[in-house]
């Protein structure tokens, strides 16, 4: 397909998590950074404030792999799906768009990326009074109390076979455990990279032979 530069050359990128779909950024490429691009299998963009070529990571070591690169029906911008080795803000966020503009109150979806990238947020921007980002003020000693804390509710609640309030406990330590993860720095693709290994492990004697 032919690709339909700009009058400056450029084409948009989006720049797409290949495991989360999470979007990552937005920037631009010439034919020369696109070709560099498909040729070393990591993202290289042209900076319009410099007026050059740079291949993302090439100073924080962010790097991105390329998994595809596909064009839209009229072949003026492009997605990337990558790979990446690290946040992909300058910021230390683990992608560019964090400052929410605007959101349907009942039409917003519910994902674990999206409570992901929230925790993350008040982990890079705090925010006075929110008390996930009193969480990461205090440290991961606080955070694992709460964790712990929240298994133990868990367990209370499941002995007591109550659905609701088990329910309710789970999602806590979902939330307190994103916290850690965070703190971590561990994503969530990396555990459904784990969890994928794994396949679906009913019994233990398979589990075991996966050791």
């Amino acid at each position: 397909m032919d690709l339909k530069f700009d009058e400056k050359g450029l084409i948009p990128a989006v720049v797409q998590d290949y495991y989360s779909k999470q979007v990552l950024t937005v920037a631009y490429m010439n034919q020369e950074s696109l070709d560099i691009t498909m040729k070393e299998g990591y993202t290289c963009f042209f900076s319009r404030s410099r007026q050059e070529l740079w291949r993302k990571g090439e100073t924080s070591g962010n790097r991105q792999k390329v998994v595809s690169i596909t064009a839209d029906c009229d072949g003026d911008s492009l997605v990337v799906e990558v790979i990446k080795d690290g946040p992909a803000c300058h910021t230390g966020a683990e992608s560019c768009f964090f400052n929410p503009v605007f959101a349907a109150e009942d039409e917003t979806p519910f994902s674990y990326e999206g409570l992901y990238n929230m925790i993350e947020g008040r982990k890079t921007q705090p925010k006075e009074g929110s008390y996930t980002t009193y969480l990461f003020d205090k440290g991961m000693d606080k955070i694992l109390k709460k964790v712990g804390e929240e298994c133990t509710e868990v367990i209370i609640a499941g002995a007591k076979e109550d659905k609701e309030e088990t329910i309710y406990e789970i999602a806590d330590l979902a939330y307190h455990v994103m916290v850690m993860m965070v703190q971590q720095r561990i994503e969530m693709k990396d555990v459904t990279a784990e969890l994928a290994k794994r396949h679906v492990v009913d019994h233990k004697v398979k589990q075991e032979r996966m050791k």
